[in-house]
Order: C-alpha cells, then structure tokens, then sequence
C-alpha cells in the first residue's frame, strides 16, 4: 500500500472509530430498547460512505450515494483493491469493535456493516461485513412468540404502535422466519387492525407500520427472487421477469404470495391517493407469475367484499364496485330519485366498509347534468352527483354521503391535477347553493380541504358569494371559505359593502380572526392591504371606523 492509500485507509478507520465512540458514549441506549420486548438492539445496519477527503459512517445510507456522485479528490483505489485489500482491513477494524459492544443494547441480534466507495473505476457498494449473534437473536425469537401469544391471540386490549412497528418487521424478517408462514401472519396483521379499531388516529398508524413492513418484504425480499428490479429515487421500481421465474404452489393457501396479495390491498385501501399505484403494481406482477387469484382480483377487485356488496342489480339501476381500480361503475336504466338514491346507498355501503376513499365513478345515463360552477371537470363523477342533486328529495341522503366521503389528502380519481377535487366536493358544493341549511356541511369540508393541492373550491365560493351575498347567516360560511382560498381568486363583493349594516357584520366576522387570517379573508375582496389602506383613508364616518378595523384586525397600521 502506498502512502495515499495508507492515509485513505487511516480516513476509513477514523470515521469507523468515531462512529462507534459515539454510540458507546450515548446515555440513553438502554432507555431506546425498554420501550419494548421486541427490540433487543439499537443498530442492524451502518454504511461507511468514502469519499476522500470526506469520509463518512451513519446508521443511514448517506443521500448522494447514488452512482455518478463524484468525489472532490481523486480515490487512490482501484475496485479490485477495495475488494481484496481493504474490504479485509475493515472487518478486523468492525469486527474488534462489535466484540466490546454485542451484548450492549446498542447492536441488534443482526448486524450489517455496509461500504459505498469511491474508487478510479467509480463507485462500489458491497456488504462490508454480516454478523449475527445467537443468544439475542433466541432472545428475540422468545420475545415475539411470547408477544403473539399473550397481547395479540389472547389479548383484549388495544396494543402500543411501536410494538406493531417492531413485530411487523420481525414476523416478515427472512433471518428470523425463513419462509413466513402466510396465513398466520395475515391474520396477525388483521388482528392488530381489530384491537385497535377503536382508536381512528392510533390504528392508522398501525396499518402504516404494517404496510411499511409489507412493501419492504415485497420490494427487497420476495419480489427480486422473480423480478430483476431497477431502483431509483425519483420513480417508481421497474420489474423485469427472470427468464427462469417460477412459482411453484401459486393458488394453493397459505403461501408467500398471499402476503404480496394482502400488502396489495392494504396499500390500495389504507395509503394516499399517490401511493395506490404500487398496489396495482403489485398485483399486476403476481398476475405475471400465474396467480389467478392476483389475475380475479384485477377484473374483480379483491376479496375484502362479498360478491353482494359489490354488485347489485335492480330495474331502475345496476351498480358495480371494484376496489382494487377504486371504480364504481353505475348504469342508470330509468331517470328518476329512486335510481339514483339506490347508488348512492349503494357507495355510502362500501365506504363505510373501508372502500378505497380515493375513487371514481363510470357512469351510464341519458342525462348530462353539471353543477353551475365554471372550471370543474366534466367528469362522470361529476355529472353522477349533479344529476342526483336535481333531485330535492334526496339531499339529506346526499349530505350523508359527503360527510362520509370526505377524507383529507384523497381524490376523486378522474380529474387533472389542477381541477381535483376530494371526494364529496361535488355534493357539498352543489348542497351549499341549494340551501342555508347546508352551509354547516360547506364549513365542515373547508375545515378538512387540502388547500395546497386543490383549487376548485375557490370556483364554489366565488359561486357561493354572488348566490348569498353578505348576511347573517352567509357570512361565517363565506369567511371559512375565504380562509382556504388562494390568491387568484377574486370576489366581485365590494359593492355590496358599501352597505354599513352589512360592513359592520363582514366585519365582525374578520374580528374574530388572527392577523394572518384576516390578511387572507380580506386579499380576495381588496387585493393589496394598500388598497384597502387607500379607501379608509378616503372615507368618512362610521364607514372610515369600519374600514380602519378591518386593517387593525389584519395588523395593518
């Protein structure tokens, strides 16, 4: 080894040795794993990232490890010497320091020890060192059965997030289970979901812990085994079948697919809009393998449902739900109240049965109604709820089914990205300007809109406002509008506010806001504070009080 490489070496060595006196430093490594059982060591993983000159070692891989991150100074390795020279030299190095630290509760019953280096022939990524330690590991093993066995098969009570956490990962860990056994894991999994039912906040995190674990296995574990992958940080996995792939025993229970199947559905019903697609990803490479259960699923949807509940036929209507396209597929044979209030009891069912919240509606009917509100997509989901609207009779059923279909973050899924809007956005606005008696619906679904990627809203209120005006009962619903709306949108209301009677409600209103929320109301109607500035300074009276408020209560001077 020359004197650059024996430098180099000593730069690995430091930044392996600092990494693990920090650790051995830390005080709270004991506290990290009583938490819970289920975890018996802190790190399973480290990653020595060298680059020279800059050389580090995290428990993460390091950002712009990727491939084509250059190094500011030349690497005195060549591959091979990484390889056959240095990769030997790092494992006494590791290996020395994991002897003082193996039964410490910093290191996990499994450790890996990973290395990205820069090199002259570019960069290298290899498994540095693997090691597993016995004793922690049938510690680990006992823990878990004994966690199954008395909070979960016996328990009654709701279980902690963490210990789904740790206990998804480790029942679908090869090291610890070597073939998961499918059945027993998936009903686990549906047991968790069951004791926490009760709790909406806490038990979707569970279902995010579970899926998490799900995704990993399928993505790093299962999947290669029939798929050469290609990973990117930016997009989504690419697949390509092994010519040799085989899948033995696919539509016979209690088999490794059933898990790929199950993380499919989970991810399609539980996780956000953006997310469901790698569960039809997933199904559609099941389906490349021979499943016919992943190929019914596709045109079927999955078994979450009876065949009842996703079909029904009736001489007025036909509906049909798949939730794995989050589809509902609706033909209207006769146009009158009853056909639609049939559908839409129809959805209502199945959302309340965890249907996918993020979907759409493939509609077939002689009418082409739209609500009169310009720059909402023509959709058929559309059309399916302006239709019903026509009919007054079936409102309150409609308020029913948009306080059930309002879901932050989810989407009607058959709108471009700057008309989307979230599910039950078409009954609430057409709602809103039928009656004063749905202006409570109109401020629960502005409180729950996501205005930071929907736009539409701002079209209904400015509907909203030329259809009510200011009054005692419009103006709270306005002002909640108001606070979700963006800057382009403009409200012809001046005029109107002229009046000092309905000045001195407006700003009543605004009085009870922040100064931040008040700005917000105000840009709107005024624009620019300075504006608004310009016309106190001009008027006179009760109106120049009026207006000199307004400013105070957008902490304007």
């Amino acid at each position: 080894m020359n004197e650059l490489q024996k430098e180099a070496l000593e730069e690995m060595e430091t930044a392996i040795h600092t990494w693990f006196d920090e650790q051995e430093n830390r005080k709270n490594a004991e506290e990290v794993v009583l938490r819970t059982t289920l975890q018996v060591g802190i790190f399973n993983s480290v990653m020595l990232d060298y680059r020279p000159g800059r050389t580090s070692v995290d428990s993460l891989k390091p950002l712009g490890s990727a491939a084509g991150n250059k190094s500011m100074r030349v690497s005195p390795f060549t591959r091979e010497q990484i390889l056959h020279e240095v990769q030997p030299l790092l494992v006494n190095i590791v290996r020395e320091r994991l002897n003082k630290v193996e039964t410490s509760p910093l290191i996990d019953y499994r450790f890996t020890f990973q290395g990205t280096f820069a090199t002259a022939d570019g960069l290298v990524e290899l498994t540095v060192l693997e090691t597993e330690y016995e004793a922690k590991k049938q510690q680990l093993l006992e823990r878990i059965h004994s966690y199954i066995e008395k909070k979960l098969e016996k328990g009654t009570y709701p279980t902690k997030p963490l210990e789904t956490f740790f206990s998804a990962r480790h029942l679908l860990d090869p090291h610890l289970f070597p073939e998961p056994e499918a059945a027993k894991t998936i009903a686990l999994f549906d047991r968790i979901q069951e004791l926490n039912k009760g709790r909406v906040e806490a038990l979707a995190e569970h279902r995010r812990d579970i899926i998490m674990a799900l995704t990993s296995w399928a993505e790093d574990i299962f999947l290669p085994r029939y798929y050469d992958v290609t990973r990117s940080e930016y997009r989504a996995n690419e697949y390509v079948i092994k010519p040799d792939a085989v899948l033995e025993n696919k539509d016979e229970p209690n088999q490794p697919i059933d898990l790929l199947l199950y993380g499919a559905v989970m991810i399609i019903r539980y996780e956000p809009n953006y997310s469901k697609s790698r569960g039809q990803t997933f199904l559609e490479l099941a389906e490349q393998l021979g499943s016919g259960k992943a190929s019914r699923m596709l045109k079927q949807g999955s078994d979450s449902f009876s065949h009842d509940e996703v079909n029904m036929r009736h001489e007025l209507v036909e509906c049909k739900a798949n939730d794995v396209f989050s589809l509902f597929t609706i033909v209207i044979r006769k146009e009158e109240a009853g056909a639609y209030e049939r559908a839409i009891s129809f959805i209502l069912s199945l959302l309340r049965k965890d249907f996918p919240k993020s979907y759409k509606i493939k509609l077939k009917s002689s009418v082409r109604e739209y609500l009169p509100i310009k720059g909402l997509a023509k959709s058929d989901t559309h059309r399916f709820f302006a239709n019903a609207l026509a009919y007054s009779e079936l409102h309150p059923l409609l308020e029913e089914y948009a306080r059930e279909a309002m879901v932050e973050f989810e989407w009607y899924e058959d709108a471009e990205d700057e008309k989307s809007v979230m599910p039950g956005s078409y009954a609430v606005f057409g709602l809103g300007l039928s009656s004063e008696r749905y202006f409570p619906l109109v401020e629960a679904y502005m409180d729950l809109v996501d205005d930071e990627h929907q736009l539409m809203h701002d079209k209904f209120t400015a509907v909203f406002a030329e259809t009510y005006g200011i009054t005692e009962r419009s103006t709270p619903t306005l002002i909640s509008s108001l606070l979700r709306s963006h800057d382009s949108l403009k409200l012809k209301i001046q005029p109107e506010l002229e009046n000092e009677d309905k000045l001195t409600l407006f700003v009543q209103q605004i009085e009870t806001l922040s100064d931040d929320e008040a700005e917000r109301v105000l840009y709107p109607i005024w624009g620019k504070p300075e504006k608004l500035t310009a016309l106190a300074r001009k008027a006179q009276g009760p109106r120049k009080e009026l207006l000199l408020c307004l400013l105070k209560a957008a902490g304007i001077d």
